[in-house]
């Protein structure tokens, strides 16, 4: 048996480990308490796949790795037996790393080129001897254009929730309670979308300061759900988080993974030697050109995966058909997919993984994000990945933040936002739905913090305020923070009503971010990533402004569902149709179609699709916007907020406001709520 990882077939376990450049490998098996019993040469090899076969072991074995090779790390070898590895396969972790020195690989009271034999055994990670699971599947398959994306924290959704039972709070089971999956069935979203939950590295500099990896970018595992979302341990992690999916699956609900296979936990050449680094540093991380002793990194995090290697593709590629088959997951956002598409360090849309993805039968039909762009030189690239892929787009972001708050776009600039992002996607031959619109998400300011805020206060970080995007686009609506002010908090819910419109109403694929809708606020943090406290945990008591907030985008959803010219799977064109009708027009308040000049100086422009009219007034003024005739005579209707009350020839609309409309005939009462 020579597939990687481990596999029982009723007497024993074939054990099966890759390494190109490992001289020995012997495996190491642990008792219950992590103490090591027993080494296991591992005697055969097929190619690069070491392996044997152990009679007599059964599932709920633990283990780990022991590899000798060369310490060279001028070459980028650093083998070294002392250190007991995490098999990268391993389906369940019953021990994360408990920091020691002896973690590291070489002399941290020298430098990384004393190598340090000190044994890891008490202190390294160990895997778990897993049961075959079957690979049954019954996707969803929601079309992208019905998909509404709420993007999560397993813990933070339910730590402070008073009717999760306490000890389900944090955890998988947790975020499939029953009075979660009511609130995301209120809501009306289609799609969770989960930050990393691939067990995870926790940085010795967090955890000695007292913080943690909360948001979980720092892989040490691709198979193993990570035990801190467990209610048990990490052999149970594995059957709570298939029953989450089971029951966000029953609820109607899609899962979407965000998956991290940029860059792993070890961190540069002055990280620790817990799995990659030890079984084969030089096949799974990019060294610098020239110099191996050191991390090829755009990433940010100090390594890069090396996925021009055959069997750094097969990892990732296994593991994505584990996630889909096993733990029944409808799809994946790739965090800094830019770095997947690095053959040789250069990026190419023709990458040989991303080819592996589409053509794969299991893959290709999944959900597929990327986050397009790294860190690297050349790696923004927005608008380039292939169909079906579909991209997180920041260009929405950006514009519509710029538009609200006055700081650059101008309208025309947020048309072609609200209208699909044509510029980016339609020359692929990509629908509108390539693009993954959002305002705000676990990167930055929640929807409170960013009409509260205008400078980033990421101190509680222990990063000196550096970390953290400067670039948010944001206003405080009169006064920093939090405000006791009538008028202040009223400019800033009218804000947060028109930003969720414009997102809403607009073609692409929506993406929210989790708690915005209970005004949730990290104080002003824009990068909580190490903060696994109230900072980022949902405060499930709201004021009744953000209850109101609550329900309103519940109705925004309910009126994009119930109208299908928000979901469009072509682009608008502004051209007639054979019976005379256009897919859209753009309007001036007084009544004529836009100029080219009104779009460059103008804040104030209405789009109508058809039956709807949306009204968008990003000035500080109330704008008197008379209205056009509605299609097929009768009335238009003010369909939120309103009361179905005809709206008459015009209508005042709020100052940083929007107003939503409907054509009287074949219009029902489907979304009520407040004004934008």
């Amino acid at each position: 048996m020579t597939r990687p990882g481990t596999h029982f077939d009723g007497s024993g376990v074939h054990f099966a480990v890759f390494s190109a450049h490992a001289e020995r490998v012997e495996l190491v098996l642990f008792d219950a308490n992590h103490h090591p019993v027993r080494t296991v040469n591992v005697t055969g090899r097929s190619g690069d796949i070491w392996h044997v076969y152990v009679a007599g072991a059964r599932p709920g074995q633990r283990y780990g790795y022991r590899v000798h090779g060369p310490w060279s790390p001028v070459k980028g070898h650093r083998f070294n037996a002392g250190k007991v590895l995490l098999d990268p396969y391993t389906r369940a972790i019953s021990r994360m790393p408990v920091w020691n020195r002896c973690l590291y690989g070489y002399d941290t009271g020298a430098d990384d080129l004393a190598i340090c034999r000190s044994d890891s055994a008490h202190y390294a990670p160990v895997g778990v001897v897993m049961e075959n699971m079957s690979t049954l599947r019954s996707p969803l398959n929601i079309p992208w254009s019905d998909t509404i994306i709420y993007e999560t924290h397993i813990k933070g959704l339910t730590q402070l929730h008073p009717d999760v039972p306490a000890e389900l709070r944090g955890t998988y089971l947790g975020a499939a309670s029953a009075p979660i999956l009511d609130h995301l069935k209120r809501l009306g979203v289609t799609a969770v979308e989960l930050l990393p939950v691939h067990a995870a590295v926790q940085d010795e500099r967090l955890v000695r300061s007292g913080l943690s990896q909360y948001w979980g970018y720092n892989t040490l595992s691709f198979f193993a759900p990570d035990p801190r979302f467990a209610s048990g341990d990490g052999i149970s992690a594995v059957r709570e988080f298939q029953l989450m999916v089971d029951a966000l699956h029953e609820a109607g609900l899609e899962v979407i993974l965000d998956v991290v296979f940029n860059h792993t936990g070890e961190g540069d050449h002055l990280g620790p030697t817990l799995s990659f680094r030890g079984l084969d540093n030089a096949s799974y991380y990019l060294g610098r050109s020239g110099n191996a002793r050191f991390n090829f990194d755009v990433t940010g995090c100090g390594n890069t995966l090396n996925v021009a290697h055959p069997f750094v593709k097969q990892l990732i590629m296994d593991s994505l058909r584990y996630w889909v088959e096993v733990m029944q997951v409808d799809g994946f956002r790739f965090d800094l997919a830019s770095s997947l598409l690095r053959d040789d360090r250069k990026v190419s849309v023709r990458a040989g993984l991303l080819q592996m993805i589409q053509q794969d039968p299991v893959l290709s039909a999944v959900k597929l994000i990327a986050e397009p762009w790294d860190t690297g030189r050349g790696g923004y690239r927005l608008g380039q990945f292939p169909y079906p892929w579909r991209e997180w787009n920041d260009k929405f972001r950006n514009g519509v933040r710029q538009f609200w708050t006055a700081q650059g776009a101008d309208a025309g600039q947020f048309a072609t936002r609200l209208a699909g992002s044509s510029d980016l996607f339609r020359a692929c031959r990509r629908p509108p739905s390539s693009s993954i619109n959002y305002v705000t998400c676990h990167d930055g300011f929640t929807l409170e913090d960013l009409v509260s805020y205008t400078i980033k206060r990421n101190a509680a970080n222990g990063e000196q305020n550096k970390d953290g995007s400067d670039a948010n686009y944001s206003t405080n609506c009169g006064e920093e923070g939090p405000t006791t002010c009538p008028d202040v908090r009223a400019r800033r819910d009218q804000l947060k009503r028109s930003l969720l419109s414009t997102l809403l109403l607009s073609q692409g694929v929506p993406m929210l971010l989790g708690g915005d809708e209970l005004g949730r606020t990290q104080g002003g943090n824009n990068n909580p990533y190490c903060q696994d406290n109230e900072v980022s945990w949902y405060h499930w008591a709201p004021a009744a402004r953000d209850k109101e907030l609550a329900a309103f985008m519940g109705q925004l959803i309910a009126l994009r569902k119930a109208y299908p010219e928000l979901r469009r799977i072509g682009y608008l064109t502004g051209e007639a149709s054979d019976d005379g009708t256009r897919d859209v027009v753009w309007w001036h308040p007084d009544r004529r179609a836009m100029t080219p000049t009104d779009w460059r100086n103008s804040r104030v422009f209405g789009m109508q699709l058809s039956r709807l009219l949306v009204l968008f007034n990003a000035t500080g003024e109330v704008c008197d916007f008379r209205l056009p005739d509605p299609p097929c005579g009768g009335d238009w209707i003010g369909c939120i907020g309103l009361n179905s009350v005809p709206l008459g020839t015009s209508v005042e609309v709020p100052a940083s406001g929007v107003v939503v409309a409907a054509a009287q005939q074949g219009f029902t009462d489907r979304s009520q709520g407040s004004t934008a």
